[in-house]
């Protein structure tokens, strides 16, 4: 028996064997290549905010810094406001991720604590900062980086009270609300830190380390003297 022959698609060809037709594969490529160039384009315009700030920085300013088209960057980004709210939530989202990172590293609540705030106090050469402090001025009068903020404000909080959760349940930590306590301590770090990147002859790193480490141990029940063994206990 004679099988049909096989209906052309349209244009008389068969759509099944017609190059022109993406497969799932060249898809997928195509997929990857539009996130990386979105990602590209996102840590270029970090980098042009941390040198004019939000306010200055302009979708050409970012086009020239990668050698493109503006064209190019409206194309993956609708608008300026866009582009730098999707910038600040790409900071954002590295940040948490460095901090969960930091603290899967940590085998116990009080090793977790130490380690995330160690990460979060601003280093010498660490930019995050100066991007932050930007941010939070530019939010005064732009609700998308408001949003973001907050968002990012809600996970650091959200993070540190899973911590102090964890260590009342292992008995590390003596803590009747660890929400509040976690806001106090952001609250208290981002202080901290602002003095530290913009006034640094007042206050330095080591200094905003130690006076963060009593606080939390006033907050959780223990004697600051348990960092300085954890301290030692890391150096054997």
């Amino acid at each position: 028996m004679t099988r049909p022959a096989q209906t052309p698609g349209r244009g008389g060809r068969d759509r099944r064997y017609d190059p022109g037709v993406p497969t799932p594969r060249t898809r997928t490529r195509q997929r990857v290549s539009v996130e990386l160039r979105r990602a590209e384009i996102l840590a270029a315009t970090r980098a042009v905010v941390l040198a004019k700030g939000f306010a200055g920085t302009r979708v050409q300013d970012v086009a020239a810094h990668l050698g493109v088209s503006t064209g190019l960057i409206h194309y993956h980004f609708s608008s300026k406001d866009d582009l730098l709210a999707e910038t600040l939530r790409f900071a954002a989202d590295a940040e948490i991720q460095r901090l969960e990172k930091a603290v899967a590293a940590a085998d116990d609540a009080l090793a977790r604590i130490d380690r995330v705030v160690q990460a979060y106090v601003p280093g010498r050469r660490d930019l995050s900062w100066q991007l932050w402090i930007d941010a939070w001025g530019a939010a005064l009068r732009n609700p998308r980086l408001r949003e973001i903020s907050m968002e990012l404000d809600q996970t650091w909080v959200g993070l540190l009270e899973r911590i102090i959760t964890e260590g009342v349940a292992e008995g590390r930590f003596r803590c009747a609300d660890p929400r509040a306590a976690a806001w106090r301590l952001s609250a208290l770090m981002d202080g901290l830190s602002l003095q530290v990147v913009l006034h640094r002859r007042l206050l330095g790193k080591a200094e905003m380390l130690r006076l963060t480490r009593e606080a939390i141990a006033a907050e959780l029940g223990f004697e600051p003297a348990a960092f300085e063994r954890l301290g030692r206990a890391r150096a054997r």
